[in-house]
């Protein structure tokens, strides 16, 4: 192996900004959150019910993750989905954690996506005299 010295000069802001994204992926509840956005967008309920945690704490993450730019977010009705909007997180969790693999609705989830796909299982009536 040869190594190369860089004498070029170092550009702290880029530095400094690694820093931020790798800081926000240290936290275990915000790197499953991302690991789950990188699916597809996801309601805080699907959210909550995913991490087993209480809705003001996944709220909270999902606050800091869309002022550090990384999520993004939109409402339906009472439903608000989060996305990944950085592109270079998605490449990055892809690389760290490997290929996706299809997350199964939750029953506890109230979101329609869940209540939906739950819905979807044929439903049998019975006439009863």
């Amino acid at each position: 192996m040869q190594l190369i010295a860089y004498n070029g000069p170092v550009d702290d802001e880029l530095y400094e900004s690694a820093i931020r994204l790798f800081s926000l992926l240290a936290h275990p509840a915000r790197l499953r959150i991302l690991d789950m956005l990188r699916r597809g967008e996801a309601c805080v309920c699907h959210l909550q019910a995913t991490l087993g945690a209480p809705q003001p704490y996944v709220s909270q993450q999902l606050r800091v993750l869309r002022e550090a730019g990384l999520i993004s977010q939109r409402r339906e009705g009472l439903y608000i989905y989060y996305w990944l909007a950085d592109p270079q997180v998605e490449r990055l969790l892809a690389e760290v954690l490997g290929p996706m693999e299809e997350i199964s609705p939750f029953p506890e989830c109230t979101c329609p996506r869940c209540q939906k796909t739950s819905l979807a299982e044929p439903i049998f009536l019975v006439e009863v005299n």
